[in-house]
């Protein structure tokens, strides 16, 4: 049978900065090599159009193979949507908020498409890379925010009634400043986990721990750049085990594991992925023995281990195996799922 004749499933992932793209046959295979182009999301969902597009296209050239052949597209978006309308803008412009990009970008291309969240399609690309994974499993990503997804034990995305489900850094954790106050998250609420844990979050505590006398004549202190681009550099410092940089990173680990510890109390997933940023760094290592930390004060003994049996392990934390790729990855599966 030559490639023309066979269908083909693509999946898109679109970043701020990059829109990763994969496709698959429809048996589930990767066919040829995955693709990565500039986003312009924060632009318009038009100029984005326009290089989901040209993804598409890179994709079925490298295959010798026409977009008349494929006969599905799953895209995620870093926002809250609702059947393929967007609820929220994120860090996307303004036209993106309530328009229906899963049925404008149908249109565009021709091809049927299916729109879901970038944590839902991350976290159906770590359960479809792990062939012999039974169970469940939930995805946590740290980045600008923190965000994360669901599969259930049937190996379902679990996306909710109004696929809003799994805002998982929102619930609320018992940490507070130095001087007793509760963060304010960027969603406006106080006290949220992704106001610990997340890149804005190390913004913020960068800012208090360097206005401590201690950290004077750290070199952060002495850079004139902006407390963003000073927060991006940290998890370099971390790398070459700076004391400022661990002791952040240190109490983000621990908070993180506190709140995955109610989040496995409420979802019982069995094992939980830890993907973003952090999952390439030098110093993991270190950092999953600080989650885990959190993790074990606050859980209940039956989320560690069997009691009827100490050798099994009833919650496995792990670090990502895609990368990058994740997000794009699940959606081409859920493709499949949703458009064949």
């Amino acid at each position: 049978m030559s490639n023309q004749k066979k269908h083909y499933y693509v999946g898109l992932d679109i970043g701020g900065t990059t829109i990763k793209s994969v496709m698959i046959d429809e048996t589930g295979n990767q066919t040829g090599e995955m693709v990565e182009v500039r986003s312009y999301a924060s632009q318009g969902y038009r100029y984005t159009f326009v290089q989901l597009e040209k993804a598409v296209q890179l994709l079925a050239d490298k295959i010798g193979t026409s977009v008349s052949s494929i006969r599905g597209i799953g895209m995620d978006v870093p926002s809250l949507n609702c059947n393929g309308v967007i609820w929220g803008q994120a860090n996307l412009s303004k036209d993106w908020f309530g328009t229906n990009i899963q049925q404008l970008f149908s249109e565009h291309i021709g091809v049927p498409v299916y729109m879901t969240n970038d944590g839902n399609a991350a976290a159906l690309g770590e359960y479809k890379i792990r062939k012999k994974r039974s169970g469940g499993l939930m995805f946590l990503a740290p980045g600008t925010g923190l965000g994360g997804g669901l599969i259930l034990p049937d190996g379902k995305v679990y996306e909710g009634t109004n696929n809003l489900s799994m805002e998982v850094g929102h619930i609320t954790v018992p940490f507070r400043e130095p001087d007793g106050e509760l963060p304010t998250c960027s969603c406006g609420l106080r006290g949220c986990l992704e106001a610990w844990v997340s890149l804005i979050a190390l913004q913020r505590r960068l800012k208090i721990e360097l206005a401590d006398q201690i950290w004077i004549n750290h070199p952060l202190n002495k850079d004139h750049s902006s407390i963003e681009e000073k927060a991006f550099r940290l998890r370099d410092f971390a790398e070459k085990n700076d004391p400022l940089a661990i002791k952040i990173f240190k109490q983000q680990g621990y908070i993180f594991g506190y709140g995955i510890a109610d989040l496995v109390r409420l979802l019982d997933p069995g094992l939980v992925v830890i993907g973003g940023g952090l999952a390439e760094t030098t110093f993991r290592d270190q950092y999953m023995k600080w989650i885990r930390k959190g993790f074990k004060e606050r859980a209940w003994e039956v989320y560690l281990k069997n009691p009827f049996d100490s050798k099994k392990v009833t919650t496995r934390i792990e670090w990502a195996k895609s990368g990058d790729f994740a997000g794009a990855l699940g959606m081409a599966y859920m493709a499949i799922e949703k458009l064949k």
